[in-house]
């Protein structure tokens, strides 16, 4: 009887189907009809890198705009109309996207759909809530600033990228969202929120042609828009610097370039993180926290986009530690290079991966974030068994060639922050600046 059970719930294969409306608003569903969870989001193919300087911080601020009030729901009726059935609403900017998604019981997919259609195309954004929720973003603002590691985060991206739109803070500055008019923000809601522009991305027990017929009742009217504009790729630039600000401890921040979305190294950039610093098992974990216990708080993390990367070490540790543990973080980011990891090591690292990968599979919001992510830089679907073979075909040779390219003979950037004098932060950039 269990065999039959597992046979007949756990081994189907999950449905994908795409259609493209004639407003160029894409549609892509997963059916997964065991699931009593269904997750949608609505995905617009616009992030601050796609913010002029008068603009910057104005996606982040729609984001927030729009949940103020719409012409159907107040601010409250939006809050409640998940949460009353038990589901959760939210969305997020990022420097190349903006998501509205909700989770909710499949029962419960119309309502989900619903709201999230509403936020897209029928914000209020009065003036009154205009002026509100600017205050609310500025708070945010201070508030990034008071966690320097936060802080930290913006400041090493405006120092990698320059006056590349990338480097720029997703929230803005207290300037440009003091600049930033009502008029303006509705202008740039009603350009850049076009049918082109949007993906919406269902993973559940759902018809996919039952979502697409109310995701046309929906949203289909929106003007098809202007395709986003194409983006011009940053320059990396090496860098060092200290920001001195009272904090207990010191931040550290080292970066390196690293591959895009698209690059056929992307896994064995994954990989080669997961060693560096991705979890407990990980070099940098091991050798500064378990073997020194120089500090509470060590890991790498890439950060990808459509065009390029970054691999980042970041620390925070005692102003008396600092120079160890930067010294070390260097230490085996170059051991990396100078002997490539051996196949046992690849193999522990790469099941790693493909365990996370398949584990999270099992969610749906993952299912719905994954389908739109890969609908956006790839234009088309990525079952989890195409990406469980690639990164399968990590090998030594791939490694190698990905620290080659992106490892070897590059300059580290390095950021800093805390409270130290002159003389210990310039004792941390002269260590970067004659690491190689």
């Amino acid at each position: 009887m269990s065999k039959k059970l597992k046979s007949s719930v756990y081994n189907y294969v999950p449905i994908f189907k795409k259609s493209v409306l004639d407003n160029g608003l894409r549609v892509v569903t997963e059916s997964h009809p065991h699931s009593r969870a269904v997750s949608v989001g609505i995905f617009v193919d616009l992030g601050s890198r796609d913010e002029s300087p008068k603009d910057s911080g104005i996606v982040h601020f729609i984001e927030h705009l729009v949940f103020k009030g719409t012409k159907k729901r107040s601010a409250y009726e939006i809050a409640k109309s998940l949460e009353a059935v038990g589901g959760d609403l939210n969305a997020y900017t990022t420097r190349e996207t903006t998501c509205f998604h909700a989770t909710s019981l499949r029962e419960h997919f119309p309502l989900a759909l619903d709201v999230l259609s509403d936020l897209i195309n029928g914000a209020r954004m009065n003036q009154r809530d205009f002026d509100k929720e600017r205050g609310v973003i500025l708070q945010e603002i201070d508030m990034s600033k008071d966690a320097p590691d936060e802080y930290g985060g913006e400041l090493f991206f405006e120092k990698v990228y320059g006056d590349h739109a990338l480097g720029a803070s997703i929230a803005g500055t207290e300037e440009s969202l003091n600049e930033i008019t009502r008029a303006q923000l509705v202008k740039f809601y009603k350009t850049h929120y076009a049918g082109s522009r949007l993906i919406v991305s269902v993973a559940g027990a759902v018809d996919h042609d039952e979502v697409v017929e109310q995701v046309e009742k929906a949203l289909g009217k929106i003007p098809k828009g202007k395709k986003a504009p194409t983006r011009t790729k940053p320059r990396y630039r090496g860098f060092g610097h200290f920001q001195n600000r009272a904090s207990e401890q010191v931040h550290l921040f080292l970066g390196l370039p690293s591959s895009s979305y698209k690059d056929p190294l992307r896994f064995d950039s994954y990989i080669v993180n997961a060693l560096l610093g991705g979890g407990m098992t990980s070099r940098l974990y091991q050798r500064v926290r378990e073997k020194r216990g120089l500090v509470y708080s060590i890991y790498s993390y890439l950060q990808s986009f459509l065009d390029c990367g970054v691999l980042m070490v970041y620390a925070g540790t005692s102003p008396e530690n600092a120079s160890d543990v930067l010294e070390i973080a260097m230490e085996e980011t170059d051991k990396l290079v100078k002997k490539s990891p051996g196949k046992n090591e690849i193999e522990m690292y790469r099941t790693q991966l493909e365990g996370q990968i398949l584990l999270g599979s099992e969610d749906m919001e993952n299912r719905m974030n994954s389908l739109g992510v890969n609908e956006l830089v790839f234009g088309h679907y990525r079952p989890v068994d195409q990406v469980i073979a690639e990164i399968h075909a990590v090998s030594e040779e791939s490694v190698r060639n990905y620290l080659n390219r992106y490892i070897k003979d590059q300059k580290f950037s390095f950021l800093g922050v805390g409270d130290l004098d002159a003389q210990q932060a310039q004792a941390l950039l002269a260590k970067v600046k004659t690491s190689r």
